[in-house]
């Protein structure tokens, strides 16, 4: 199987999707949202979970209601499963300028159910479960990113304006740097699982994959942004990653069943 390395990818190479394929997306949600429906048959295959905490953060601009599917579909499969609580996504302006207040949230997790929390953080939600599973490790069991652009191009997507009107935060690649250090490098030592999708029409999916190592692991989907909380392949994907043992973490299969080498791509370039 061929991996995916971000850092084939020169920064000044990579670009938003297409327009077109962006003016796609809000059908191909809904699309996703309808086939999740029909698709709850199969999802009771997925593997059951061990009763840890989940905590799901939502994208940019959009509220914790938006991650109920995908919530609701993990405590089905045996988990405690936690909104983010903090109303809409709006970037530093909704976690407080240091993240105190995501920090506190994980906090009051952990301590409340005196384990280790999965962070499930989707697009912007993504890169600050990333983030907050960095300054506090030893409170984060995995971390798992649906299409976050957590890449080394913060402007190879159709929001980095919108983000920039809204938080006052300039998306410029050398000040992000200097500003938070590398955002491209995974979490030391916690388990990440990037789920990502080339049918993306909001971020350029090169920037929404780790780069390779011991502990993380690309999970390509057929899919839209918009539509990435309530695709069922993903669902079935996070409860793959969930279910395994803390200590026994590895690379998804997809020769575990014929039928994952047709729902997920090689990943190949």
């Amino acid at each position: 199987m061929a991996v995916v390395d971000a850092a084939s990818f020169g920064v000044e190479k990579i670009k938003p999707p297409s327009l077109a394929l962006a003016l796609t997306e809000g059908g191909r949600a809904v699309a996703e949202l309808v086939g999740l429906q029909g698709a709850s048959p199969l999802l009771s295959f997925a593997p059951k979970g061990d009763g840890h905490p989940v905590m799901v953060l939502p994208g940019f601009l959009a509220g914790g209601g938006t991650t109920g599917p995908l919530r609701r579909f993990l405590t089905s499969k045996g988990y405690e499963t936690f909104c983010w609580g903090l109303g809409r996504n709006l970037g530093p302006i909704a976690i407080g300028p240091e993240g105190e207040l995501l920090a506190q949230r994980l906090e009051t997790i952990h301590r409340q159910m005196k384990r280790k929390v999965s962070l499930v953080g989707w697009s912007l939600g993504g890169i600050m479960a990333r983030e907050l599973a960095k300054r506090y490790p030893k409170l984060v069991r995995q971390v798992i990113t649906l299409g976050s652009p957590f890449g080394e191009n913060p402007r190879a997507n159709h929001a980095w304006r919108v983000y920039q009107a809204v938080t006052g935060q300039q998306l410029d690649p050398v000040e992000m740097r200097e500003a938070f250090g590398d955002l491209a490098m995974a979490p030391a030592g916690i388990p990440t699982t990037a789920i990502f999708s080339k049918q993306d029409g909001v971020a350029a999916w090169q920037t929404c994959i780790e780069k390779p190592s011991r502990l993380t692991d690309n999970i390509e989907v057929y899919g839209s942004h918009c539509g990435l909380g309530v695709n069922a392949s993903v669902h079935f994907a996070v409860a793959d990653r969930l279910a395994l043992p803390e200590r026994e973490w590895q690379p998804f299969d997809r020769s575990a069943a014929t039928w994952r080498r047709f729902v997920y791509p090689s990943s190949g370039h």
